[in-house]
């Protein structure tokens, strides 16, 4: 029994002393993961840094207007879904959590009012921003710091359109506009890169991008205009203008806005002279 409690006594030893080593061992290995997770943080910013320098520098316009296609659209979302095919019928569901906080916007390309003009970007809360979290899509305009600000007049004053396309031929675009507050920061000239987002909280309901089959999202991607009007375009106008055909050459649809204008001026013309 002697021998018995002394051997017993010796592997106990031995294992407290192995157990002891294993903790230090978890201890050291944890101080070496936590010493990794800063660098990969840093490492994921700088990807997520050079991502948006490479889109930064991508063919951007010079007339004032951004056509801003959006792909992966339900990843964006914060959101999973699982195709159910079922009787030839399909069925999403929402498997995570639509309000993710992973990513709380989206920064469109740089697009310029002309060669010399204003520098202009949108930014996008797919979730929401401020009393628009979590009910609404919000769409933003910025005014961005350009090479040529010392030419340009500032604030900022011209009407800027958001146009999200109904991807399918019913063409029933989600179009909404504001004018600047000319007194907010947003429209000042820019001291820094960017100025403070301005935009439309409100731009589109959740529950409208969130129904199966509708014609925003297709093929898991938007597509969203952004134009700058400084013409103070017509409803009419902007209606045509928002249907021509973007495969045309430019010079051939600014003829063809040219003559819709026209008639359109010809049209007004006519009923101020039946009403006199």
């Amino acid at each position: 029994m002697s021998d018995e409690s002394l051997q017993l006594q010796n592997t106990l030893e031995t294992l407290t002393k192995d157990f002891a080593g294993l903790k230090l061992n978890i201890q050291e290995q944890s101080t070496y993961l936590d010493g990794v997770k800063p660098n990969q943080e840093i490492l994921h910013q700088d990807v997520a840094s050079l991502k948006q320098k490479v889109e930064d520098s991508s063919p951007v316009s010079y007339d004032g207007t951004l056509t801003w296609k959006i792909s992966n659209f339900a990843e964006k979302m914060g959101e999973i879904f699982i195709n159910k095919i079922h009787s030839h019928h399909k069925y999403f569901y929402f498997l995570a959590d639509a309000q993710s906080e992973r990513q709380t916007s989206i920064y469109s390309p740089i697009f310029y009012s002309s060669p010399t003009g204003y520098k202009m970007r949108s930014r996008l809360y797919l979730n929401g921003d401020g009393n628009a979290r979590r009910t609404h899509m919000s769409l933003f305009f910025v005014l961005m710091r350009g090479e040529y600000d010392a030419l340009l007049q500032f604030p900022f004053v011209y009407k800027v359109i958001f146009c999200l396309y109904d991807q399918t031929p019913a063409q029933r675009h989600i179009i909404a506009s504001f004018r600047p507050d000319i007194k907010s920061s947003s429209f000042q000239r820019p001291r820094s890169v960017m100025n403070i987002a301005s935009g439309i909280p409100k731009f589109l309901p959740l529950s409208m991008i969130q129904q199966e089959g509708n014609p925003y999202v297709q093929n898991d991607t938007i597509i969203i205009k952004v134009i700058v009007d400084f013409g103070d375009m017509s409803k009419t106008m902007l209606s045509y203008a928002l249907t021509l055909n973007p495969g045309l050459p430019q010079n051939e649809q600014e003829a063809q806005r040219r003559m819709e204008m026209e008639k359109d001026k010809q049209l007004k013309a006519a009923h101020v002279a039946e009403i006199n």
